[in-house]
C-alpha cells in the first residue's frame, strides 16, 4: 500500500519506520521540504522517499496527519485527500501547549472540517512514540497486544486502518465515532497515554 504521512516529527517518523518494515511504500513530509528529510529516508530504505505535503498526499492511498493541530496550514490541500483514508494522530493543543477546549466538538471532526471529502480515522494519537517504536509484537494474540484506540464514522475505512494497526503488532481497539470515540481519545481523559493490552482497553473502555 502507498502511505503518504505528513509530519516527521516524532510519530510520523515512527509511522513511517514500521509501515516500511510491514512492507508498505511511504512518502514522507514536512513544512520545511524533501531536502531536510535526505537522511531520514536514507535510513528508512529504498520503499521510503522524501516529498512536499501535496505530493504525499497526492501519493497516498492512506495518509496520515501527524502536524500540530493548531497549523491548519501544515494540512494538504483538501482535494488531494478527497475520498482518501486519512488518519488523523494530532492532539487539540495549543501554541503554548495547552489543551484547546473546543465545546461540543472534538478535534477530528474539527480536522473533518478542514478536509471535508476524506474518509477520517482518529488514530496514534493516545500513544508516546517511543512505545510505539518499542511496543509491538506480531508474535502476540491479539488481546494481548498493546492498544491503539481508533474512532471513525467510516467502517471501511476503520477496518483498512485496524488492519495496518495489526501489520505493526499492535491491536486496534474501537471507540466510537468521531464524536462520541474521539473523544475518549483526546488529551486528559482516562483513555490518554495509557498502556494498555487490548484486553485491558476493551475492560477500561466498558466502564466509561
Amino acid at each position: 500500500m502507498k502511505i503518504g504521512i505528513i509530519g516527521a516529527g516524532n510519530i510520523g517518523h515512527t509511522v513511517a519506520k514500521l509501515f516500511v518494515e510491514a512492507g508498505h511504500e511511504v512518502a514522507l513530509s514536512n513544512s520545511r521540504g524533501p531536502e531536510s528529510l535526505k537522511d531520514i529516508v536514507a535510513e528508512l530504505g529504498p520503499t521510503a522517499h522524501a516529498d512536499t505535503v501535496d505530493n504525499a498526499a497526492a501519493f497516498g492511498e492512506v495518509i496520515l496527519l501527524a502536524v500540530p493541530w493548531n497549523s491548519p496550514e501544515a494540512l494538504p490541500h483538501s482535494d488531494l485527500v478527497a475520498n482518501k483514508i486519512v488518519i488523523d494522530a494530532m492532539n487539540p493543543y495549543g501554541p503554548n501547549g495547552q489543551v484547546l477546549d473546543l465545546g461540543d466538538s472534538t478535534s477530528s471532526e474539527e480536522t473533518a472540517k478542514r478536509l471535508p471529502d476524506a474518509r477520517l480515522v482518529k488514530a496514534f494519537n493516545t500513544i508516546w512514540f517511543k512505545h510505539l517504536a518499542e511496543q509491538g509484537d506480531i508474535s502476540k494474540p491479539e488481546a494481548q497486544r498493546r492498544a491503539i484506540f481508533v474512532a471513525s464514522d467510516d467502517a471501511g475505512a476503520k477496518a483498512i486502518v485496524s488492519d495496518l494497526i495489526r501489520e505493526i503488532g499492535f491491536a486496534p481497539v474501537y471507540t466510537g465515532s468521531l464524536h462520541e470515540g474521539g473523544r475518549k481519545q483526546q488529551p486528559d481523559t482516562p483513555m490518554y497515554g495509557k498502556d494498555l493490552t487490548a484486553e485491558e482497553a476493551q475492560q477500561a473502555l466498558s466502564s466509561l
